[in-house]
């Protein structure tokens, strides 16, 4: 038996949804955070909160998800806000130029700077 290469909570609190993911996103697993970030859209859902503490690894495939229903939330006026990526993740935003438009968090609220 394998384990999951990625499990996805949820977690709702009114019109807000915590999505925790716990593993590694790459091209085996983003399609699954699309579909769970996407249907928080669908059910009306304006605030996503990822929190990505246990995210060992996000590659470039994560990253267009995040890009992508990010931009799909923007035109329902909801948001995506990113929490807690790992170094790994949080340079794979600011070398994009992504880490500005994805809101990454740090603790107690601070953001990254660019090098």
């Amino acid at each position: 038996m394998t384990l999951p290469r990625l499990n996805i909570y949820r977690h709702d609190r009114g019109a807000r949804a915590l999505v925790t993911l716990a593993g590694v996103i790459d091209p085996v697993t983003a399609p699954r955070v699309r579909a769970a970030l996407e249907q928080c859209l669908r059910d009306g859902i304006t605030l996503i909160d990822v929190d990505l503490t246990t995210v060992d690894r996000c590659d470039d495939s994560g990253l267009r998800v995040f890009l992508d229903v990010s931009e799909h939330a923007a035109e329902s006026r909801a948001f995506l806000l990113l929490h807690h990526p790992s170094l790994q993740t949080e340079r794979l935003l600011m070398d994009t130029g992504c880490d500005g438009l994805l809101h990454p968090m740090r603790p107690k609220g601070a953001r990254p700077q660019r090098a």
